[in-house]
């Protein structure tokens, strides 16, 4: 958690320092610490204790000092200072999409802010565009950025919420007196975000438990504190709720407090027409004489009494799950095991952090078969996109690197950017060249609906394009999808053969589920990759692509690297037109 806390008040300086116009380098080599330590693979604490902060890269004295600084109080006097000095109306606009630096001072200063509430009503009230270089359409986007800020306040991205319930889980685990733990809630139906983490136990002594639960190193205040009962308050703002129940019951409260809401609404009325009760307690046989426990101490046994098979966590949605346990129909969900590749990963050729031999040696270390090396192409300058001369001479550095590996091969790709007209900045004698090309919208993001549909379409026929990668464009809680016709992108890749991806970064997690869903129902592939950039830590991302594909309802069948390399390739050879193009 330090590492997610330093980087956390790292970004802060950096955004405080934009807001005052301070030199771009330092608040650039802010930025890049922040990135750096949260990509951490371990606690940056152990590593300040090793003496050994200046060995991450972008860290130097004065950075150390403030980490260190940290690590013995929990705050940085130097964040302090500037946020005494900074009115916070203004750090509230940065979140707003949309809005930079010098755009947020200026609206400040004009309109004498107080509150993004001054700032909705002023955009109301059409008070902005009467400013200067300020127009009607600028006025409209800060509008709908408030709104969508609003609407993801409270929610914690998955990204964020997994980790921290797996750290407050492995923390109880540690206890001799909890037995079964589980997270439940959203986070358990692997929800994009969630709400309150909740969490479930079983224990002999559940108040030596809730004990150790409100007192664990992660919690800043304490909201409640009973015996089989506790919330809590972590120092990151996010509220944890932990349950301690009977072993007897804890199959049904699991089920109960998994949810959703909806599913359970559907398994209690179930319940009640077959003349039994379903609650957190168990299932509920009525006699005469009053009533029995007939299940309740796994889910499978709820399940079963009811009638039905047991139904993933994923798909508890009321969306049809309920009709196919009856009909036998359930799908059997992609799982961990079936992944035999990554098939989106950035190296050190454009804005990863790795050498391809890097890349190579830790997609083996992951049990795969083969990962795609898919820097950025020219138009992305920022992440030093490649040249179809610097693509040649990847090509042969891949090339020469899969000389010398077994049972696992890098295969050639690139993540190319579709250009406003729809056409791929890079050219045709270049992609041919490659396994697997990628497509992606990088820019242009506020392109009207139909103008983006058939920008993107345009490059879905192009014949050497694979895959669509992160459809929608979206950053959970940043930034929202841009318009698009999602029906008619995947009816463009069902009739092309062209795959549609699930970016498992859990910012973006694009496609999400309802669209996945529906791709896989029209025939199109799908395909799972990180994107990483750091791979060592961020290719461990595919947990959350594979979360957002089981909600999906998505079998193996569906996800295009559940195939071998050699399979993968012929498949993607099947693109019409252009069959026989490699």
């Amino acid at each position: 958690m330090n590492n997610r806390a330093i980087a956390s008040v790292f970004n802060k300086i950096s955004d405080i320092l934009e807001l005052r116009g301070e030199n771009r380098f330092r608040i650039s080599a802010y930025r890049r610490a922040a990135q750096n330590i949260e990509g951490l693979s371990r606690d940056i604490e152990e590593v300040a204790s090793e003496g050994k902060l200046r060995d991450i890269p972008g860290i130097g004295k004065e950075l150390v000092s403030k980490i260190e600084e940290y690590l013995d109080t929990g705050k940085v006097s130097f964040l302090n200072d500037l946020l005494a000095e900074t009115p916070h109306v203004l750090l509230d606009m940065l979140q707003v999409q949309g809005i930079g630096p010098k755009t947020a001072v200026f609206l400040y200063e004009e309109l004498e802010l107080e509150s993004l509430s001054d700032l909705k009503r002023a955009a109301r009230e059409q008070r902005i565009r009467s400013l200067p270089k300020m127009k009607a359409k600028t006025e409209e986007n800060i509008l709908k950025g408030i709104e969508f800020l609003e609407r993801v306040l409270g929610r914690t991205p998955i990204g964020t919420a997994y980790p921290l319930a797996r750290s407050i889980i492995a923390a109880l685990e540690k206890l001799p007196e909890a037995k079964k733990i589980s997270p439940a809630g959203s986070l358990r139906r692997w929800r994009e975000d969630v709400g309150d983490i909740d969490i479930l136990a079983t224990s002999s002594s559940p108040e030596k438990v809730m004990r150790h639960f409100t007192h664990l190193d992660d919690v800043d205040r304490v909201l409640a504190e009973g015996k089989t009962k506790g919330s809590v308050i972590t120092k990151d703002e996010i509220q944890i709720d932990l349950r301690v129940v009977e072993r007897n019951s804890y199959g049904a409260a699991l089920c109960y407090f998994t949810g959703s809401k909806e599913h359970n609404i559907r398994l209690r009325e179930i319940a009640i027409q077959m003349g039994m009760k379903l609650n957190e307690y168990g299932v509920f046989k009525k006699y005469r004489t009053g009533e029995k426990r007939i299940a309740g101490r796994t889910e499978s046994e709820v399940y079963s009494a009811l009638g039905l098979p047991y139904i993933p966590p994923e798909i508890r949605e009321n969306t049809g799950e309920i009709e196919a346990a009856r009909d036998g129909t359930l799908p059997l969900l992609v799982s961990a095991k079936s992944i035999k590749g990554d098939l989106h990963v950035h190296s050190d050729w454009s804005d990863g952090n790795a050498s391809l031999a890097e890349l190579a040696e830790t997609g083996k270390e992951m049990g795969y078969g083969y990962i795609v090396v898919s820097d950025h192409s020219k138009s992305l300058r920022i992440a030093h996109g490649l040249t179809e001369e610097r693509l040649h001479e990847q090509i042969d550095e891949i090339n020469h690197i899969n000389k010398h590996l077994e049972d696992f091969r890098l295969l050639k790709g690139i993540e190319v950017d579709i250009l406003p007209d729809g056409s791929l900045d890079l050219s045709d004698d270049v992609l041919c060249l490659l396994d697997v090309v990628i497509i992606a919208v990088h820019s242009n993001f506020r392109m009207n609906r139909d103008k983006m549909t058939q920008r993107v379409i345009r490059a879905i026929n192009n014949p050497y394009s694979n895959i669509l990668a992160h459809p929608t464009g979206r950053l959970i809680g940043t930034r929202d999808e841009y318009d698009i016709d999602m029906d008619a992108i995947i009816s463009a890749a069902a009739e092309t053969g062209t795959a549609l991806e699930i970016n498992a970064h859990p910012l973006r997690l694009d496609l999400n589920a309802i669209m996945a869903r529906k791709a896989a129902e029209s025939g199109v592939l799908i395909s799972i990759g990180t994107d990483a950039h750091n791979p060592f830590i961020e290719m461990h991302y595919m947990i959350y692509g594979l979360g957002t594909a089981r909600r999906g309802w998505l079998t193996r069948s569906n996800i295009l690297n559940t195939r071998t390399a050699g399979r993968l390739l012929k498949s993607l050879r099947k693109k019409k037109p252009g069959n026989n193009r490699r």
